[in-house]
């Protein structure tokens, strides 16, 4: 028989029976749960092998009967040996070559997956090195251990009897003064003398007694016609040139080109006053036009340094009226044999203010053109230019005096004229 439960254990057993039923149908939903996530997990990874066997399953299928991939015979160099046979994805093929021959290639090759050998085809090349001919000009090649010896003929020189011995100067060779001569550089290279002569020198005389002279290079470009060094002068120096300028010119940053020197604009002149500074190729002027003299009752007054008007003339004075209005002095400064045919000179008609201009104007030539060495024409209605149609050679001086005339309803009105003084400088830049 079972003892007695006291009456006051009774509700604790009670409560504690009900909190342990309640943690049993915890731990049954926890593993609901648990159950229900390896399931879905379950499902997805066999979804996921479904995929890659079907990904598997189109791709093609390899020609289980087809021959492995093999790489093009290979034949052994001239005067060398190959070893292997196997010309299989992976096989090795050697080549070497025999006492006296060295390789140049690849020593091994391998054939690759896309059925081509790795490297590069061998070839033996022959150690001997008079079998190249290396000596020129009819020299004898003489095998030494490892190196060789050229003996040369008469009148050759050099390690490869490249040289020819010099019986007689060249005409660019500068011989008679010490200053442009120099000692050759030479060293011992595989037990033979090697001499070499610093840029702007050659080599002259023999092997064994050479010397280097200096290469006059303003003769050489003279000579070979390959155009001028400078466009003035040439200047021969050891081992090199320079480019000279005449006077009243300047060199220029290209160190061959020649700029005249503007004496007026950087003051340089020793003009009077009175007078005004010209700049002309390679030196300058001072000038001061004077007005043409007085004839009959036509008289000029000068308004500025290069120019003069005609006093107001009276009423019944033909001749002065047919006299020039106006007279402009010009200077130009032209290279010789300026290429032809130039524009030197334009001559326009300006109205005043206000005032109608003419309704023609008739340009010419009123003197100082011997030779026709100049024209004169129309460029549009109010212009007209003065043409050089002739090739100058200076120094010379020219003048020319160019005339403009005024008309309104065929009436002659004014005319003004251009005196233009041409310095022709003797240098053509």
């Amino acid at each position: 028989m079972l003892p007695a439960v006291p009456l006051l254990l009774l509700p604790l057993l009670l409560l504690y029976k009900h909190q342990v039923v309640g943690l049993l149908r915890q731990m049954e939903k926890l593993l609901k749960i648990q159950e229900l996530r390896f399931a879905e997990s379950i499902r997805i990874m066999k979804s996921k092998l479904a995929n890659v066997q079907n990904s598997i399953s189109r791709l093609p299928q390899a020609d289980q009967s087809a021959a492995p991939t093999t790489c093009p015979s290979l034949e052994a160099p001239a005067h060398g040996a190959k070893f292997g046979s196997k010309y299989f994805v992976g096989h090795e093929v050697h080549f070497s070559c025999p006492q006296g021959y060295h390789l140049v290639g690849s020593a091994t090759r391998v054939c690759r997956d896309n059925g081509t050998w790795s490297g590069v085809g061998a070839v033996c090349k022959d150690v001997r090195e008079c079998v190249s001919n290396p000596c020129q000009n009819g020299g004898t090649c003489v095998e030494g251990v490892n190196q060789y010896r050229c003996t040369c003929p008469q009148n050759w020189s050099g390690s490869n009897c490249q040289h020819q011995t010099q019986t007689a100067p060249p005409e660019w060779s500068v011989m008679n003064d010490p200053a442009f001569s120099r000692r050759p550089r030479c060293a011992q290279v595989n037990q033979a003398q090697h001499c070499s002569c610093d840029a702007g020198f050659h080599m002259s005389g023999t092997s064994d007694n050479s010397i280097c002279q200096d290469v006059n290079e303003c003769e050489v470009y003279r000579l070979d016609q390959g155009g001028k060094l400078c466009v003035h002068e040439c200047v021969n120096v050891p081992g090199s040139y320079r480019c000279s300028c005449p006077s009243g010119y300047k060199l220029l940053r290209d160190g061959r080109s020649c700029e005249d020197v503007d004496e007026c604009l950087s003051q340089k002149h020793n003009c009077s006053r009175g007078t005004t500074c010209i700049n002309i190729g390679g030196g300058f002027q001072c000038v001061n036009p004077e007005c043409p003299r007085l004839y009959g009752n036509v008289t000029y007054v000068k308004t500025s340094s290069f120019q003069c008007e005609r006093n107001p003339c009276p009423m019944d004075s033909r001749s002065c009226h047919l006299a020039p209005k106006t007279v402009s002095f010009h200077y130009l400064s032209l290279p010789s044999n300026l290429q032809i045919p130039a524009t030197l000179f334009r001559m326009a008609t300006a109205g005043a203010p206000g005032r109608p201009g003419p309704d023609s104007l008739r340009f010419g030539i009123g003197g100082g053109n011997p030779r026709g060495i100049f024209v004169m024409q129309r460029s549009d209605r109010q212009t007209g230019e003065l043409i050089l149609v002739q090739p100058l050679r200076g120094p010379q001086e020219i003048s020319v005096d160019v005339d403009m005339s005024e008309y309104t309803d065929r009436t002659f009105q004014a005319k003004h004229v251009a005196r233009i003084h041409i310095l022709v400088s003797p240098y053509s830049f």
